[in-house]
């Protein structure tokens, strides 16, 4: 029989993925508190380093206009691109990940739907938890202030503007969000496929990811319902455009991350079929309906 390890190489990605899957769904089980907080650490991460996006931009806008604008741009989704980077050296909980791992989970049977949706719900609810944190931080102080508030509303009118247009909006907004979600998800296969050993080349990865997001203008969930917070908390936001908006992105982010990265590559290292027709007793053994738990 042919050796299939070159026919599959993405193998070690998704045993490392199954892996993360059986640590996360014990925690969103008997230890769903301590899951919560790892959660909430990843949401006040992204509102903190988002909001040092908006800073870094209005720190251009005071030098001045055209270019050098757009340098503060580059500038700023470079600073966000660290996000990524802290929050998985950090060992938090982010939902835009998790729905990758949740999606290779289901291809294999590892995981049921009921189980695999209290991880997406628990681990939305902590990343919510913890931007609301730093929203509240943000509102009692003067962080938001002058030209970083305005930068951060700018932000948010665009955002809500797409709902506001009907269909050709949304399916911008939908489009946006499924890129987004592919880049995130791109990065963290790069990080898990064994092929990167080095930690500076593991968190470039990351951090180009987050960049190219973040400088395109794709939509990540996580980070709008943050910035939807703090700006809400401070002038007022229209509500019903909002979670429009977190409704899209988050279908959106889940095709992204969900579909075009885990069932895709869930797909393309499935060896089962191939172990079966050269008759190999074990066929199916280590990430098949009957291997044994990562």
């Amino acid at each position: 029989m042919s050796d299939p390890s070159h026919l599959f190489p993405g193998k070690h990605f998704i045993s490392t993925v199954l892996d993360a899957l059986e640590t996360k769904t014990e925690m969103s089980g008997g230890l769903s508190r301590i899951y919560l907080m790892r959660a909430a650490m990843a949401g006040g991460l992204i509102g903190i380093m988002y909001l040092t996006n908006y800073a870094i931009l209005a720190a251009f806008t005071t030098i001045g206009g055209g270019a050098v604008m757009d340098i503060g741009r580059i500038v700023g989704a470079m600073a966000f691109g660290f996000a990524l980077v802290f929050i998985y050296y950090s060992k938090s909980e982010l939902l835009t990940s998790n729905m990758m791992i949740v999606a290779i989970g289901r291809y294999y049977r590892r995981i049921s739907r009921r189980r695999a949706g209290r991880i997406l719900l628990l681990c939305y609810a902590g990343n919510i938890l913890g931007g609301l944190v730093v929203a509240l931080m943000v509102l009692g102080s003067s962080l938001a202030d002058g030209a970083v508030g305005e930068q951060m509303q700018h932000s948010v009118d665009v955002k809500l503007d797409y709902v506001a247009g009907g269909l050709t909006g949304w399916s911008d907004l939908f489009l946006r969000a499924v890129l987004c979600n592919f880049m995130i998800n791109l990065a963290m296969l790069l990080v898990y496929n064994g092929l990167i050993k080095d930690d500076f080349m593991k968190s470039l990865a990351m951090i180009m990811s987050v960049f190219i997001f973040a400088f395109v203008g794709f939509e990540h969930s996580v980070a709008n319902t943050v910035l939807f917070m703090i700006v809400g908390f401070q002038h007022g936001i229209d509500i019903g455009l909002a979670l429009g908006n977190l409704a899209i992105v988050l279908l959106g982010n889940l095709v992204g991350g969900g579909v075009l990265i885990g069932y895709y590559y869930a797909y393309a290292n499935d060896d089962r079929k191939f172990l079966r027709r050269q008759g190999t007793p074990d066929a199916g053994a280590g990430t098949g309906d009957d291997a044994p738990s990562a």
